[in-house]
């Protein structure tokens, strides 16, 4: 079985991340293989979740969403819900002090569909007076660090992601990120999700939500949490994603 994770890191740092948690299911799940598979952007982490690809996946909140459409059920999800908010990183040499310096400028952001780091960020410039249609230049840039490198780089004037990769790319890159700052948040969202594909065995993935669900209550699997970082997952229902199609709603009627 394959067990999918959307692209918030790139496949390296994902499978550094999440790849021992699904080592860990496996060794414990009993006569049932299953094994981490990591895409290389949205758009094909997309193609291969609506396709039916994964049995097991943990897309964002806006994906967890879609997926019910393609046959998946939401059973669990990331705890820490404050966490699930854009940023958006300025250069701290860049002279950008309020949202409206960012008109006629150029803004990065991972992908199309990234929720927190891409829809979230946008909603927010709306919120505090830009219009995002006409008055940045988006651009897209295929991954989280790649979002923030631009604005190192000073090709964008400010480039939106949100906290775990900001906090990767800080631990990896501590002299880049020195010159960045992180000049605005988002209010949060529910976090990611956990989907299972309804094709799957129901015992199978009760099984893999009570290892899951257990994680946080022993040494090995706090060990593996802190490596995302993340203190639990946890159960969620479909009800719990109801505040995602609320602000879908008010996405849609700003973005184009």
């Amino acid at each position: 079985m394959i067990f999918g994770v959307h692209p918030l890191h790139n496949p390296q740092r994902l499978y550094e991340t999440y790849g021992p948690i699904v080592e860990f299911i496996d060794r414990h799940l009993g006569g049932v293989k299953i094994e981490l598979e990591a895409s290389r952007s949205y758009e094909e982490f997309d193609k291969r979740l609506y396709g039916r690809h994964f049995h097991f996946a943990l897309p964002n909140p806006l994906q967890t969403i879609n997926s019910f459409e393609h046959g998946y059920r939401v059973f669990g999800k990331e705890g820490e819900d404050d966490t699930f908010r854009g940023i958006i990183i300025v250069r701290k040499d860049s002279g950008i002090s309020r949202v409206s310096d960012l008109k006629g400028k150029k803004v990065s952001f991972p992908a199309p569909t990234a929720l927190a780091a891409t829809m979230m960020p946008l909603y927010y410039l709306h919120t505090h007076g830009l219009d995002v249609n006409r008055d940045i230049r988006r651009v897209f840039t295929g991954s989280q660090e790649s979002s923030i490198m631009q604005v190192y780089l000073g090709t964008s004037a400010a480039g939106a992601t949100w906290p775990p990769p900001w906090k990767a790319f800080v631990e990896r890159n501590p002299r880049y990120a020195e010159e960045l700052v992180v000049k605005w948040e988002t209010p949060p969202l529910v976090n990611n999700g956990l989907v299972v594909r309804d094709n799957v065995p129901r015992e199978v993935a009760d099984k893999v939500a009570a290892l899951l669900f257990a994680l946080h209550t022993h040494d090995e699997g706090r060990r593996l949490l802190a490596a995302i970082p993340l203190s639990r997952f946890e159960p969620a229902t479909s009800e719990t994603y109801r505040p995602v199609y609320d602000f879908m709603k008010k996405y849609a009627a700003i973005a184009h």
